[in-house]
Order: C-alpha cells, then structure tokens, then sequence
C-alpha cells in the first residue's frame, strides 16, 4: 500500500517533523508558512517559475520540439489546435477556487466534516462519493476543483493521507462521470455526434458504470484503514475572508453559464476583472503552469494523432469490429488521451455505444489518459503523488477493460 501523506499549505520556508502514525510507521509532516517559494524573476508567477523542474512539462517540450523538427510546415498550425474554450474555462475555475480557497473557508468546511466521521475510511468513502456523484452533472474537471481543494483543507486539520485521497478521487470522477453525455468531453462529443436521447445514453452506460463503483468502493475501502481520525496537535486558526468568498462563489453561476454558452472567454474576463479589483495577489499566485501545461498537451496530442504513422495504424484496425474499437480506444487513450482517441477514432466508427466504453475505461491507467487525472495530480503538489496515482490506476484500469469487455462482448 503506498506510504501515508499528509498535506499542507504552499511556501518557501518549511519546517519538516516526523510523527508516528496510526500504523507505527512514520509520516513526514510539512508545516510551511504562507508566503509563495521564491522565483527567478520576481515578478514571474511562482507556478512558472518552478515549471523547469516539472518533468511533464519538460517532456511536453521535447515532444513538441521533435514534433516542430518533423513537420515544420505545421508550425502555423499550433495555435488551432489548442482548445482555446476549454483552456478559458480552465482558468477561470483556477481563479475562482483559489479565491475560495485562500477565504479560508474550506478550511472551517474540513473542519465540519472531520467533525462528522469517525475514521479516515468513512472520510475517504465521503468524498470519492461525493467526487463521482458532482462528476455526473458538472463534469469530472469541475468536480476536482470542488473536491481536491475540499480535500486538502481537512488534511491541514487531521492526519489524513493525501495524496491517496486525491488519487481516488480523481478515479471516481472518471467512473461518475462515464454515466451522462455531460460528464466529461468526450461523452459530450459522441453524445451530439450519434444524436441518441440523454436517457438512451445513461442506460448504455449504467452497466459499466454500477460495475466500476462497486470495485472503486471496495478498493477504496481496503485501502483506507477504519482507524480513528487523528486532529493535529499543532494548527493555526485560519482567517477568514467573508468578502473574498461571498464574490468568489457569487462568480461561479455566470461563469458556468457563460461557459456552457460557448462565452468561456468573456466568463473569464469578468473573474479576471474582479479578481484583480478585489486582491490581485490572488492573480499571480494562480497556478498558470498548469494552463501551460494543457496548451502543450492540445498541440502535441492532437499533432501526434495526425501523424500520416498514427492515420495509418488507425486505418489498418478494422474499426469495423467491435472488439477491435475497444481495444483500439482503450489503447489510444493512453498514449493521446482519451479525447483526441475519440476524436480521432470517431472518423473511423459510427458505434459510439462501444467507443464510450473504451475511451472513458482508458481515462485510467497513465496519467495522460484523462485530462481529470493531471489537473488532480497539479492541484495536490506533492512528491510521490504520480507514483501513487499509477499504483492504484493500473490495476483499475486492468479491472475496467476486463468488467468493459464482459459488459460489451
């Protein structure tokens, strides 16, 4: 089972102790104060000034340089293949939960629900239910930016293992969210390509979605022990900006609605105006690299899934066959992401029935294959996290072909 973690906020000066836990082993504890690490530039967002050390944006770099190497004639074409709606929408939910995050209101929230539960298991089962329950009708992302953020705020309170919660909750967005066409992009995309009813679609996806929630709460409930929650013996009372979230949670309705009117960049405007009037450190203490880091991903997946070598493969599948588009989904997914999959292998089958199963099943496994899964792993910000991910993603996703496969065939 992978070591236990504990999470607390972000700064430049760290004090570390080592604390026994619950299990006799040993759990290492980062007490940090509020300031952001320091940067090369002053001025430069700390997010970017540490995106050096970030191993997936170094290699989103080497890939587009090869890429740029191999088809130079593409180069002016970067810029359309960046999903500039979906990258809006993702700031302006980036600066709307750090607004909530910094009133201190998640961290009396936390507060409430340790309050609630008894043991980190019934912690745990809380929130993957609650991060699978909001993914079926706001989308897996806009769930992560409600739940992770939740999440973090009751670790600053208890010893809760962190990283392990974020990981399963990012799991349980990707199950929740496979039920409805609005749960994630790709289910909206074969949703008003194929043009079936909502109803029609959810039933499709009922099975493989009952199937997957038995087996993430049974996993989540070996996993997570039934042991006592455990407060900390040191913590600071948080402050708490009324103002700062009455304005940030008042955003959140005309965003979304902007958003969903494809507005996504005029909704930004109005959060990034009101932010900068409001507290602009909020601003720059933003994580933009994460928005960096997407804008490489649309042009180096989607440049990857127009390689004449990536066509030809796709061509020479036999999409035609039904457990060749499952596999091929499944496959896909983990190497582009299993959007620019569905987008690519849409144009080769019209059975959007099959093509929801593989390409949602191939949202587990690496990192890459959902979208979901990297905006959980940057909000959590800690070492170790990536590996913990895969641990318990891999064997999830063997789980889910296996379930997807008996379900289908």
């Amino acid at each position: 089972m992978p070591r236990r973690t504990a999470c607390s906020p972000r700064s430049d000066r760290r004090e570390r102790r080592v604390l026994p836990s619950a299990r006799g082993d040993e759990t290492a504890l980062t007490t940090e104060l509020e300031r952001s690490p320091p940067t090369p530039v002053a001025w430069l967002p700390p997010s970017l000034g540490a995106l050096h050390r970030d191993g997936v944006f170094v290699g989103l770099v080497v890939v587009l340089v090869a890429l740029a190497l191999a088809a130079p004639r593409e180069i002016p074409r970067y810029p359309s293949r960046i999903s500039w709606p979906t990258i809006a929408t993702l700031a302006g939910l980036l600066l709307l939960t750090r607004g909530v995050e910094a009133s201190g209101a998640l961290q009396r929230a936390g507060r409430a629900l340790i309050d609630l539960v008894r043991s980190e298991r019934a912690a745990a089962l809380g929130l993957i239910g609650a991060s699978a329950l909001l993914s079926m009708a706001i989308t897996n992302d806009v769930a992560l930016f409600i739940v992770v953020p939740l999440t973090l705020g009751m670790c600053r309170i208890a010893h809760l293992p962190a990283a392990r919660l974020v990981v399963f909750e990012a799991l349980a967005v990707n199950v929740g969210s496979a039920l409805t066409p609005i749960g994630n992009p790709q289910n909206i995309f074969l949703w008003q390509r194929s043009g079936v009813p909502f109803a029609e679609f959810v039933s499709a996806m009922l099975p493989l979605v009952a199937v997957l929630a038995v087996a993430l709460f049974a996993l989540a409930a070996w996993a997570f022990p039934a042991t006592p929650v455990r407060l900390r013996d040191e913590r600071r009372a948080s402050e708490f900006d009324m103002p700062l979230l009455v304005v940030s949670l008042g955003l959140y309705a005309p965003f979304l609605a902007l958003a969903d009117r494809h507005l996504a960049g005029w909704g930004l405007a109005l959060v990034a105006v009101v932010s900068l009037a409001l507290r602009p450190r909020l601003v720059r203490d933003v994580d933009w690299g994460l928005l960096l880091v997407f804008v490489l991903m649309f042009i180096d997946l989607r440049g990857l899934a127009d390689l004449p070598a990536m066509r030809g493969w796709i061509a020479s599948l036999a999409l035609d066959l039904p457990k060749h588009l499952y596999a091929a989904g499944i496959v896909a997914s983990q190497i582009v992401s299993n959007v620019p999959a569905t987008i690519a292998l849409g144009e080769y089958s019209g059975d959007w029935h099959t093509l929801a199963y593989a390409v949602n099943i191939g949202g587990f496994g690496v990192a890459i294959g959902s979208l979901a899964n990297l905006i959980a792993l940057r909000m959590l910000h800690e070492r170790g996290a990536w590996l913990a991910f895969h641990l318990w993603s891999l064997p999830f996703l063997v789980i889910a072909a296996i379930a997807g496969y008996l379900i289908l065939f």
